[in-house]
């Protein structure tokens, strides 16, 4: 089995293998990159593991005028930048101890050790320079094959390692698994079994993995199975997934892009900012979308308020909240609000208003302008005062 793409046969990416090979050490692709090509998805990040220590790696990637930067140096991670491409080459390790957020490692030279401390089968696939794929613990392409998620070895001691692994089992799920199979009770049990391990986490390292998560093309069924297993409550206290699944749909009807924010906002947990940490812009726009759910604005006055894609989001929600079919009217009229400007500027309606009498008669006609769906033109506006 062979893997194929420019993203292999870029010359800046041969340089960085024939850097670590002519020095004599092995060097493989690993990870997402196999892991995507094998899929067919895209490939975005490129891994590279090797026998090479981390002082081993910037000797032989400077000799070929290659640049690094030591950004993981102590888990030997060394960042390489051939022709403006980045690598992330990190030295093969096997696992010592962890503490459940952390592991200490020591560096190996054994391909199978490396694969064997990672979280995923899918996860522990390899790939020379050439693209020809290396299965150490020969359980990962047949994974990958039958869209399978499968911690390595025993799923209790992978989520001791590091129990941010929960999270990372549901989004993983949500992208490479056939979620029509179902999710493996036994492996469901060991999570609930450790839920009190993600309270061990940061708040970022969270809200990273949920915002990947809601990102997936479908995530309903892998959000299911955190609310079965109890993980769901524990992240974002009050959620409610019922309505998430009617929301892709709506998406995929409308063509809307996989948008995280809209789909954290139809889950209507109310800690959401805290728990995951998110930014002021993200708060304030998820509390739009909240509100806007049942205030009633017509399409066009959501499209005026609020611009094109945070009106389409609202309405999104809507039709999920209330289990109602996506309207094109509607989706059309939120588009087109947004391009109105109201036409009435404070000038036009001085002096014979001032101060706080000014600024309430202009929301007034400007409310009456909204209402008519912008068919009032700026003389009829004023000539109606």
């Amino acid at each position: 089995m062979k893997i194929d793409g420019a993203w292999i046969r870029t010359a800046a990416t041969q340089d960085v293998f024939s850097a670590l090979e002519s020095a004599g050490y092995e060097a493989f692709f690993v990870g997402g990159c196999v892991r995507n090509a094998l899929m067919g998805f895209a490939v975005a990040d490129l891994d590279i593991a090797t026998n090479a220590e981390p002082q081993a790696i910037i000797t032989s990637c400077e000799n070929r005028g290659l640049k690094c930067i030591p950004t993981g140096i102590d888990h030997g991670t060394i960042t390489v930048v051939s022709d403006g491409i980045v690598h992330e080459i990190t030295t093969y390790r096997r696992d010592v101890q962890g503490d459940g957020r952390h592991a200490i490692v020591e560096f190996s030279t054994q391909m199978q050790e490396d694969a064997a401390r990672r979280d995923f089968t899918i996860n522990a696939l390899y790939a020379d320079r050439h693209g020809k794929i290396y299965d150490p613990l020969g359980m990962g392409k047949d994974d990958l094959a039958q869209k399978r998620v499968t911690f390595i070895g025993s799923a209790d001691e992978r989520i001791r390692e590091d129990y941010l692994r929960i999270l990372r089992f549901f989004r993983f799920s949500a992208i490479y698994a056939d979620q029509d199979q179902g999710f493996d009770p036994e492996t469901l049990s060991v999570i609930s079994y450790h839920l009190d391990g993600l309270d061990r986490l940061s708040k970022e390292r969270i809200g990273t993995e949920m915002r990947k998560l809601l990102s997936a093309p479908a995530p309903a069924p892998a959000i299911a199975a955190m609310r079965s297993s109890g993980a769901l409550v524990r992240v974002l206290e009050g959620s409610d997934d019922r309505s998430l699944a009617l929301l892709v749909h709506l998406e995929s009807e409308c063509d809307a892009y996989p948008n995280w924010l809209r789909r954290l906002a139809i889950l209507g947990s109310m800690d959401a900012r805290d728990s995951l940490r998110l930014s002021n812009d993200e708060t304030q726009k998820l509390t739009v979308m909240r509100d806007a759910i049942g205030d009633m604005k017509p399409p066009h006055a959501l499209g005026y308020h609020h611009g094109a894609s945070l009106a389409r989001d609202i309405l999104l929600l809507r039709w999920a909240s209330f289990e109602q079919m996506a309207d094109n009217a509607d989706w059309q009229a939120a588009a087109s609000g947004a391009e109105y400007v109201f036409p009435i500027k404070a000038h036009d309606l001085m002096p014979q208003y001032s101060g706080p009498s000014l600024g309430q008669k202009l929301r007034t006609l400007e409310k009456q302008w909204i209402d008519s769906e912008f068919r009032l033109t700026k003389e009829a506006l004023l000539n109606g005062i």
